[in-house]
């Protein structure tokens, strides 16, 4: 069956926003081919819709403020002005919504890595898809044996983890490498994992649980 999406979209926001700045500039992306790659993600899900939500409309200043000190502004920067949309896509399966995907940006060490999460209603990883990273041994990321050791972990598994430094304990620090020669785009994806989870928990959970 093929997914239907409930919402209309234009055609300039299912491309990613671009921001001035040379470093790292696409914020807010889309997926290629939502109807193909939304199954995949989420097995046995009928429909989804695609929304729109920015820090300036959710919070503002303080919301930015709070993202900021929960990524360490130094690592984890969020490539993107404040009003900028990012997109959501609100899964279903039937009338009952069975969860989220939602993808970020993460600078790779052959240029910039785009990192799709998809989460159940209680925020854990049920997989992710790395819809573009550059690098003779980029495929080793996207090995269904890479992706999987990665599902049912969610934010709170970061926090004895640093994908900084690569310092830590806990599940995140079991996983291996699959791909030693890519070593800045390995920390690239845990880094990009972490900052998908905090905008979810900031965008969705926190509010869904009625936490400020």
């Amino acid at each position: 069956m093929r997914l239907i999406a409930v919402t209309t979209i234009s055609l300039a926001l299912l491309t990613c926003f671009v921001a001035a700045s040379a470093a790292l500039a696409a914020v807010a992306c889309d997926l290629n081919d939502a109807d193909r790659d939304v199954p995949r993600l989420f097995p046995n899900s009928t429909s989804f819709s695609s929304i729109y939500v920015s820090i300036e409309k959710r919070g503002g200043a303080p919301l930015l403020k709070r993202i900021e000190n929960r990524l360490g502004t130094s690592y984890l920067p969020l490539y993107a002005p404040i009003d900028v949309p990012y997109t959501l896509y609100e899964i279903y399966r039937g009338k009952e919504k069975v969860g989220y995907i939602h993808g970020v940006n993460q600078k790779g060490q052959f240029g910039g890595i785009q990192l799709f999460m998809a989460q159940d209603l209680n925020g854990r990883i049920k997989t992710f898809y790395i819809q573009k990273i550059t690098g003779a041994s980029a495929g080793k990321f996207r090995d269904p044996k890479f992706t999987r050791k990665f599902v049912g972990l969610s934010l709170k598994d970061f926090d004895a983890y640093d994908p900084v430094t690569g310092r830590g304990t806990g599940k995140i620090a079991e996983i291996t490498n699959p791909a030693p020669e890519m070593e800045t785009d390995f920390y690239g994806v845990l880094r990009g994992l972490k900052k998908n989870l905090i905008l979810m928990d900031e965008f969705i959970y926190s509010r869904e649980h009625g936490k400020p």
